[in-house]
């Protein structure tokens, strides 16, 4: 099974993500932004895109990394990643669902103040490029297509896990982790 976790910057992505895997008992984070940044730093200038996902072999990595892994695992694989483009999404989403592979894609929406609040606190400036990403990660993911809201402006973490338990239908455990192993991986998504 693959939950594909998206929204706007600062939405609780990755926050949710590591939280999710500490309640499932075989779960595995997948970054497909590493491989973005593997095709960015392996390409010449010249060949250069402002987005790495305008790269379409970005995007045939990612389909074919998560059906490699979803043929050959059992584990739950999380994929806490921003798209979209509709293309884009018919393309990794779209035919990974095609191909039988069981995907649940959830959008992790808040409003603009909302967004802007969390990436200040991130210490995103207000001309980053997360922060000048808002309004088109907010009118892209109002398009039908991207499925299964949970709005979290007034979510906590725990609460936006749960809601994403209760959409998937997974039996959640309880996250064993010490307060401050809990805490961790915030401050250091603040801290990167």
């Amino acid at each position: 099974m693959i939950i594909w976790i998206n929204g706007a910057f600062g939405a609780g992505k990755t926050q949710s993500a590591i939280s999710l895997r500490y309640r499932l008992p075989n779960a595995f984070i997948y970054d497909p932004e590493k491989a973005g940044f593997y095709i960015r730093s392996n390409i010449p200038d010249s060949m250069q895109k402002p987005d790495f996902q305008q790269h379409k072999f970005w995007r045939t990595i990612v389909y074919e990394h998560l059906a490699y892994m979803a043929a050959n695992t059992d584990d739950v694989i999380i994929v806490p990643m921003t798209i979209t483009e509709p293309i884009y999404y018919e393309e990794i989403i779209g035919k990974l669902r095609k191909d039988g592979y069981q995907v649940h894609h959830l959008v992790l929406a808040a409003s603009e103040e909302t967004l802007r609040v969390r990436l200040a606190k991130r210490g995103n400036k207000q001309n980053s490029w997360a922060v000048q990403q808002i309004q088109r990660c907010i009118q892209g993911l109002s398009n039908p297509m991207f499925e299964n809201t949970v709005p979290t402006d007034n979510m906590s973490i725990t609460e936006v896990v749960e809601a994403i338990g209760r959409q998937t239908g997974l039996q959640l455990q309880k996250d064993t982790r010490s307060w401050w192993k809990a805490r961790w991986p915030r401050l250091t998504c603040r801290w990167r």
